[in-house]
């Protein structure tokens, strides 16, 4: 089992000791939190809450996924990064390519892009990018993604993006895992056809139960048999070692684990030294008996 250290929504400057920690402490990798806007009048609810609401994220400090990437990918030296997950289908394809092969090269391969849609209308408004037909959008971004991150001449034609034949230099050195967000049955189903994993966002047992049932279920309708499919889950589960078993039973290849609720209004006022207390019990009590 692998083991992804989760922080988000607290002080920027917070993030490259974190990182650095959980790279000492054995994690394989941390997740990066993706945030491009707070419109200040919005309709929009947040899934992943009980009401909804959203004003949580004001006032909140997003660095910028694939720069915060870089800044992390230069303070470490093993520690893999997952964006959790990177809004793809509002973001211009050829140049998040770049981007993303860039970060792969020089890191040495330890970027595990994490994609998804935006669950809201005024970031594609902000970006200028059309809401509907996202899913088409999303597919086509992918597909664009895995062709020039290889570095190789590269050209596409589709309903939304016309690429001429042409690469980017360097490409990455090994293929660039696009592992997919969401819950939607076309979220896990563009998981397995496109892309090479899936990221839960989060929820009860009962509901991850039914989540990895039916993605096990559309492998098998695809035809996949890949070894190296990756699921990674956010689980109560993970904080035993029991439980981290029952995952690994279940088909999980990733524990996401983090040790506050981030969903809170105003700063982040725990002490760093709290963080990285947190992170290495963990990492005692549960990694290490793990994987021993």
């Amino acid at each position: 089992m692998r083991f992804s250290y989760a922080e988000a929504m607290t002080q920027a400057t917070y993030y490259a000791p974190l990182a650095q920690a959980a790279e000492a402490a054995g994690y394989t990798s941390m997740t990066v939190a993706d945030s491009l806007i707070y419109p200040k009048e919005s309709d929009s609810k947040y899934p992943y809450t009980d009401t909804g609401d959203r004003a949580f994220l004001d006032g909140k400090e997003f660095i910028e996924a694939m720069i915060l990437c870089a800044h992390l990918f230069a303070q470490t030296t093993t520690l893999r990064l997952t964006p959790f997950v990177v809004k793809l289908p509002i973001r211009p394809p050829v140049l998040m390519a770049k981007q993303a092969s860039s970060l792969a090269f020089l890191s040495g391969n330890r970027l595990g892009l994490g994609v998804g849609l935006s669950p809201w209308p005024e970031d594609f408004d902000a970006l200028g990018v059309d809401w509907a037909r996202r899913g088409k959008r999303m597919d086509e971004c992918m597909d664009i993604l895995k062709g020039l991150t290889t570095g190789e001449y590269f050209q596409y034609s589709g309903e939304f993006y016309e690429v001429d034949e042409l690469k980017q230099c360097p490409g990455a050195t090994e293929p660039i895992p696009l592992l997919v967000g969401g819950h939607a049955d076309a979220a896990l189903r563009r998981a397995v056809r496109k892309g090479d994993g899936w990221m839960h966002a989060g929820g009860d047992g009962e509901e991850l139960d039914r989540l990895l049932t039916r993605l096990a279920e559309i492998r098998k309708e695809e035809g996949d048999t890949r070894d190296d499919f990756e699921v990674h889950v956010i689980s109560y589960d993970a904080y035993t070692v029991d439980g981290v078993k029952r995952l690994e039973d279940k088909g999980v290849t990733d524990c996401i684990v983090g040790f506050r609720v981030p969903y809170i209004m105003g700063p982040d006022t725990e002490p760093i030294e709290k963080k990285i207390d947190a992170l290495n019990g963990y990492a005692d009590t549960i990694i290490s008996k793990v994987n021993g």
